[in-house]
């Protein structure tokens, strides 16, 4: 291993439990940030060094996690190669396995269930197998021959849709062989963030399909149907609430600042289209450059991943960064999507709770509007952060109790239209933002209301009655080379050496443009040229070739060229 890595207790138990299991299925369930990717490379690791398997093949819900796990893989010397396709044949022999994601394997489970026959796979967040009955079938067949299915999620969940292959029910939960809540993460410090829930009121306006026109703030009881135009109406982009609590999120984050020079924050939104729309709204009200992350955008894993390295402030996502995403600057949400289950909800709160740096007080902010629903999951991760905190904290003794309607059971969690609505004939009228007198929110007097979490509960929120902020300090380098004494041009560093991963992108990207040279030059096609380059190397097919023969390849090809210039 290139380095040591230091295990917490939490994975230390869970590694010991794994390897002494009596089944080739092990679901741990772990809160986000806590570290599961690191336990199971480790688990990963054990098991290639003592030649248990060959092969490893990691699942994964998105594109951008692909490419997360496999820098994360480097690190305990394993390479896996995220841009596999059921097309390039076998996998090269240095490699150590592959990253997929669910729609990879639910596309062609033929493929995979060959390659896996006796390897290690690692399903991550494992409930998208439940995506659809499809998805669940394919990975059960595509992963019947492994050799150990280590499952895992971020938050124990239920079947909701259908049952989950490879995991075992007690009822409709399912049941981990280890699990490490977040009140665990909590208790063992520095481990992740308290997070804290400021709610947003409002009184919203909108005309239902059937025509009925109807007005009700968050406090109003309605039913299930009602409450889902409710909220989608208060997250309009053309209604005053969204940019009222965005302005407030973002004093939220310059306060954070002053303190945490990379503190930023994070909207999760409904759709494509309103993730731009917010976008241009922080740019428009609080002339803010945000980093918008969608799924129909190619370059969205490498947005991501600039976010992560930079200093801009916010990042719109819909679902890309909800889920196992890795930013710990990340400590200001806006919960800005009609996304309405207890599932999702922890997730994207989970984006928020990693710790990073060396601060010693770090709390995280996710502003909710005061749905009923998302009180309740709100309410919930509340809880357990206050049983952790009450054994250090007395003043946790007083708080104020939740209301009594916030554990009602409602009939469903979901906040999306079903029985067929008509969704064109649905139309928001307006959205206001409410202080908690039940005025319309004016600049500079936006309250929070009750707990969970009140102004007076929640540490460090920044009060409005703050007409201006301090620009946030720049990092000591960045103030440096703006000071007024000139700075000495610093020595010219030696490019670092590629990774192995990013030396196979590069040698395969520079075997490309050699074809596409020799052909220019020869006449030939590309498959005459590139049959000839493989022979002369004794490769099937690139795709196939490790980084010693993708090099002996493109020498093969410059000195052809040489004999033909």
């Amino acid at each position: 291993m290139a380095k040591a890595i230091q295990l917490r207790v939490w994975q230390k138990e869970a590694l010991a439990k794994l390897e002494a299991r009596e089944r080739p299925d092990f679901l741990a369930v772990a809160t986000p940030g806590a570290g599961k990717t690191t336990f199971a490379l480790t688990a990963v690791r054990r098991a290639l060094v003592a030649r248990q398997v060959r092969r490893a093949v990691i699942v994964v819900p998105t594109q951008h996690l692909k490419h997360q796990w496999a820098i994360a893989a480097e690190k305990f010397d394993i390479y896996l190669d995220p841009a596999w396709s059921a097309s390039d044949g076998a996998l090269p022999s240095d490699m150590h396995g592959i990253a997929v994601t669910y729609q990879q394997v639910a596309a062609n489970p033929k493929a995979l269930r060959h390659l896996v026959r006796g390897a290690f796979v690692v399903l991550d967040e494992i409930h998208h197998a439940a995506d659809s009955r499809s998805w669940g079938d394919s990975v059960r067949h595509a992963f019947e021959p492994a050799w150990l299915r280590l499952c895992m999620s971020g938050t124990p969940f239920r079947s909701d849709q259908s049952t989950i292959p490879f995991i075992r029910y007690v009822g409709d939960e399912a049941e981990a062989d280890y699990e490490y809540g977040y009140g665990d993460a909590l208790d063992d410090r520095r481990v992740v963030r308290p997070v804290y829930f400021p709610r947003i009121n409002g009184r919203m306006e909108w005309t239902s399909p059937d025509g009925i026109a109807y007005a009700a703030t968050f406090e109003d009881p309605l039913g299930r149907t009602l409450s889902s135009q409710r909220l989608r109406t208060a997250l309009d982009l053309d209604g005053d609430w969204l940019p009222a609590v965005l302005t407030k999120a973002h004093r939220q984050v310059l306060h954070l600042r002053q303190q945490d020079p990379w503190a930023a924050g994070m909207v999760i939104a409904m759709d494509q289209d309103h993730a731009r729309g917010i976008g241009r709204m922080l740019k428009e009200c609080l002339g803010v450059h945000a980093a918008i992350a969608t799924s129909d955008d190619p370059h969205a894993s490498r947005r991501i991943a600039d976010f992560a390295e930079g200093r801009d402030p916010w990042i719109v996502a819909v679902r890309m960064v909800s889920e196992g995403v890795d930013i710990p600057r990340l400590r200001v949400g806006v919960y800005a999507t009609n996304t309405v289950t207890d599932l999702f909800f922890r997730q994207a709160v989970g984006r928020l709770v990693r710790m990073s740096g060396s601060l010693r007080r770090q709390f995280a902010y996710m502003f909710i509007p005061d749905d009923v629903r998302l009180r309740r999951f709100a309410f919930g991760i509340a809880e357990q952060r206050r049983h952790s905190l009450r054994k250090t904290d007395a003043k946790d003794e007083g708080r104020v109790e939740v209301q009594a309607e916030w554990k009602d059971d409602l009939a469903t969690e979901a906040a999306h239209y079903e029985d067929g609505e008509q969704l064109s004939l649905f139309a928001p009228i307006s959205a206001v933002a409410l202080d908690e007198t039940g005025q319309p929110y004016e600049a500079g007097n936006l309250d929070i209301d009750a707990s969970p979490d009140s102004a007076g509960d929640i540490p460090d929120l920044v009060s409005d009655d703050v007409s201006s902020l301090a620009a946030p300090p720049l990092p000591v380098m960045e103030r440096e080379l703006t000071a007024d004494v000139p700075t000495p041009a610093p020595e010219p560093s030696p490019a670092p050496a590629l990774s192995p991963r990013n030396r196979r992108r590069k040698l395969r990207e520079d075997n490309s443009a050699r074809v596409r040279t020799l052909v220019h030059l020869t006449g030939k096609g590309h498959a005459d040229v590139n049959w000839e380059l493989n022979r002369r190397v004794g490769i099937r097919r690139v795709t196939e070739a490790t980084v010693a023969q993708l090099e002996r390849r493109l020498l093969a090809a410059d000195r052809w060229l040489q004999k033909l210039i």
